[in-house]
């Protein structure tokens, strides 16, 4: 009973932040003109950027900080910190959907972060992600037994790692080519084979960590 509680809270929470930080996208877009987010947006740092930043790392504090409040145990903590950024995530789409009407298919291109340089990727990439944190946020806060060896950790922490690469490529080349400004990089295209790769070894590993286990 108490789980399903804090299930829907945490629910109701997400969807509202969503809402709110739809709500600022929006707002920016407006105020900046952007109607073509490759072509408009302008990365050159100022004080509107440093407050962007802040506001990207004061929102993964909030999905935290709700993860670590509605779990009584580590699992359930990280299972609801999982659970509340992928419904976050998927309902910060929808609501733009709703506003905006944007964007228009799953492969439209969007700057997901600034921290601690800009990640690009279509609107499909971090969808799916979501839909694998709600997946196994919600089998930790289900008290499923499950093991996790060594080996599982270095796949889940590989799979991590490439998943984040595919979307910080384009940036990590300039780095370390020193061939441009990273306030000009814009994606030209996206690995999708690297990215698939990846997500199918983190899906993979964690059915073989919860599948089949009972509960405790």
């Amino acid at each position: 009973m108490q789980r399903n509680r804090n299930l829907i809270f945490v629910g109701i929470f997400a969807i509202a932040m969503a809402y709110l930080e739809s709500a600022v996208v929006v707002y920016l877009r407006a105020i900046y003109g952007i109607e073509d987010l490759i072509k408009d947006i302008n990365l050159t740092p100022d004080i509107y950027t440093f407050i962007e930043i802040g506001r990207e790392a004061a929102t993964l504090v909030m999905l935290s900080i709700i993860g670590l409040i509605a779990g009584n145990t580590w699992p359930k903590k990280i299972g609801y910190f999982f659970l509340s950024f992928g419904v976050w995530d998927i309902f910060y789409y929808f609501w733009l959907y709703v506003f905006i009407l944007w964007p228009k298919s799953f492969f439209e291109w969007d700057i997901l972060f600034l921290i601690p340089f800009p990640w690009w990727g279509p609107v499909l990439a971090p969808v799916l992600i979501s839909i694998l944190l709600i997946s196994i946020g919600y089998l930790l806060i289900s008290e499923i037994n499950f093991k996790v060896t060594l080996l599982d950790c270095i796949a889940f922490g590989l799979s991590i790692i490439v998943l984040l690469y595919t979307f910080v490529e384009d940036s990590i080349e300039v780095i370390i080519s020193g061939s441009g400004e990273l306030t000009s990089v814009r994606p030209t295209s996206f690995n999708w084979i690297l990215f698939l790769i990846a997500y199918t070894a983190w899906t993979t590993t964690s059915i073989k960590v919860f599948y089949p286990c009972g509960k405790r």
